[in-house]
């Protein structure tokens, strides 16, 4: 490449010499005199070599003076551009002519003196503007090479562009995640615990006749682990570990995608055993039953069947395992998830309370926590909390301990930090109003008070008219005893009652309602509306499911069908606010009856802005503390 460009450049340079700019006529110096006495001549320009000049007429004869101004302004013009004719121009080589200056002046000539360039100064002047031109086109390149994907090649070469990206990782090296790592995921670990055994000793599980998975595919909501436990699993097995994300098969390139397929399969067959990690491969792996709609992405399709035609392509003896992890198993294509592919999917689910206290414990192990911390009360304060959460609340805590020069990490830390994460970060110089500050104090109240008397409800923890957040102006925090999987009908509507607490307390007090309940207002709007179309909980539709569902017609392509009437649409609204109605009616009952407590919490709670779970107890329920 490098002996081509400067071959281009010496020929450039050649040509530029060589060939005259500009035509002129070469005459002898005999005639340039003849024609300088006969004062033929106009103008001349005198260089070390050579006389370069133009005649007053073409062929030198003419005698016409010419106009002084013209001359003049002539003079300063550069040769080429003096004179339009071709053949007014001419040179002649220099020769040492002592008289030469004194018959210019004699015959009126107009003359100057113009320094030749030598062959540097021709260098300099022909190459340097190519050299700028060669450095702009390579930074162009490498820039797009970056943008586009350089590909294993790496920046600046975009003609790598179909190379796979793929990150390779090896245990010792970059790898060194192993299942002590990952916790709160116990029955995946067991489940991929297997195909570490698939890597190391094929043979055992073949020597009856059977065959090998070839892939495995991780399913589950964000922030559970899929990643890591791939990582794990590799690192377990001690054998390289290619990791992408779907996203970066495609580029704006025709065949990219594809392309990086085949390239990463050839890499993969060449480093086996190893495993090779496709993270979010919904992004490729989309169902192509809606390829009929005009948004349909052809070459996302060509990278999908390429994945497909690769998988079918090697053997489970290979040493290959496929593994990739998706948060929406619902659209991906059904030629994806089909036996001989990804043949067994291990649901990542978010970990109870168990597995929270052994996460913390992971994420824990270079903290300096404090002896009375207790990680299991931590872990039942976090219910529904994903492993990044659990990450992320311990990080917070570290660094909110650091922000008050503690020694030691303690619970309240832990406590401010998942507050943070759910409510938001306080905002305690936010000015409020004493009458807005006294609604939101009874409107926190009344969600305590209903909460806390209400059958079946989780028990308050906090409750505290600190703003938090983008528009939160108060919270009630409640944390449930144990993880649900279930709820009766008789626990959703403590829910709903809890949720409308706050617009009755505001209704009974002040006789009039604001514009504080609209979330509450949402939330329980929805596990009404849930109540009636998804569980069936409706003496006028007891039984049925009315919810939208996604289906399979005859060719097998997702549909989105529903079988609601006018009829049934309107039996529904009327059911949902049939429910809100009767449960509010009884929250504001509830609320009548206990005035004074919510007066006297309310009242609290504007003094101290915050209140305890002991400090709820000894209001509500007279507790002595």
């Amino acid at each position: 490449m490098m002996g081509w460009l400067l071959i281009f450049v010496l020929g450039y340079f050649l040509i530029s010499v060589l060939v005259p700019r500009t035509r002129s006529t070469r005459i002898t110096y005999d005639r340039f005199r003849d024609s300088l006495e006969n004062n033929s001549i106009e103008y001349v320009v005198l260089t070390n070599t050579m006389i370069n000049g133009a005649f007053k007429e073409p062929g030198g004869n003419g005698t016409a003076a010419m106009d002084d101004t013209a001359t003049d302004l002539r003079r300063y013009l550069p040769f080429q551009q003096e004179q339009e004719g071709e053949d007014l121009q001419f040179q002649v080589v220099r020769v040492e002519d002592e008289k030469l200056l004194e018959l210019l002046e004699e015959q009126g000539v107009s003359y100057r003196a113009k320094k030749e360039s030598g062959l540097l100064g021709n260098i300099l002047i022909w190459v340097i503007p190519l050299l700028f031109l060669i450095l702009f086109w390579r930074m162009m390149f490498r820039g797009m090479s970056r943008t586009m994907g350089g590909g294993g090649g790496g920046p600046g070469n975009i003609l790598n562009i179909g190379q796979s990206k793929a990150k390779q990782y090896i245990k010792g090296e970059k790898n060194d995640v192993s299942f002590k790592d990952v916790a709160g995921v116990d029955e995946a670990k067991e489940e991929l615990s297997e195909m570490i055994q698939f890597l190391k000793n094929p043979k055992q599980f073949t020597r009856l006749g059977g065959k090998l998975p070839k892939g495995v595919i991780l399913v589950g909501p964000p922030g559970t682990g899929k990643t890591l436990l791939a990582r794990a699993v590799a690192g377990e097995a001690s054998v390289p570990f290619f990791s992408l994300t779907g996203s970066e098969f495609v580029e704006m390139f025709v065949g990219v995608g594809a392309a990086r397929v085949r390239d990463l399969f050839k890499e993969a067959k060449s480093k086996a055993p190893c495993i090779v990690f496709i993270d979010e491969i919904d992004a490729i792996g989309k169902s192509r039953g809606q390829a009929i709609q005009m948004s349909a992405n052809d070459e996302r399709e060509n990278t999908l069947n390429q994945l497909l035609s690769e998988m079918d392509g090697f053997e489970p003896g290979d040493g290959m395992l496929i593994m990739a992890s998706t948060n929406r198993p619902e659209v991906l294509d059904k030629a994806l998830l089909r036996p001989g592919r990804f043949d067994r999917q291990v649901m990542v689910s978010r970990p109870d309370v168990n597995g929270r206290t052994e996460i913390l414990k992971v994420h824990t192990r270079d903290l300096k926590l404090h002896p009375d911390l207790e990680l299991r009360r931590v872990a039942s304060q976090t219910p529904g909390f994903s492993g990044a959460d659990l990450a992320n609340i311990a990080n917070e805590a570290a660094l909110m301990a650091a922000r008050k020069n503690k020694d030691a990490v303690d619970e309240t830390d832990f406590q401010e930090a998942i507050e943070r994460v759910i409510a938001g970060l306080e905002k305690k110089n936010r000015l409020i109003n004493p009458k807005e500050k006294k609604i939101v104090a009874f409107h926190e109240s009344g969600h305590a008070l209903v909460g806390h008397f209400t059958e079946g409800a989780d028990p308050i923890h906090k409750v505290s008219i600190v703003p938090r957040g983008f528009g939160a102006l108060g919270y009630t925090l409640q944390t449930p005893l144990e993880d649900r999987f279930l709820m009766t009908k008789s626990e959703l509507e403590g829910k709903i009652k809890g949720l409308l607490g706050g617009r009755a307390a505001e209704e009974v007090i002040f006789g009039e309602i604001s514009t504080g309940a609209a979330n509450d207002l949402e939330v329980a709007t929805r596990i009404a509306t849930e109540m009636i179309t998804v569980y069936g909980m409706s003496s006028e539709l007891p039984h049925v499911s009315l919810k939208k569902s996604n289906q399979q017609d005859l060719l097998g392509r997702e549909s989105v069908w529903t079988r609601h009437s006018e009829r049934t649409e309107s039996l529904v609204d009327t059911e949902v606010s049939r429910l809100i109605s009767e449960n509010y009616g009884k929250v504001v009952e509830m609320i009548t009856e206990n005035r004074d407590k919510l007066v006297a919490m309310a009242e609290e709670l504007l003094e101290k802005e915050t209140l305890q779970e002991h400090d709820v107890r000894r209001i509500l329920d007279g507790e002595d503390q």
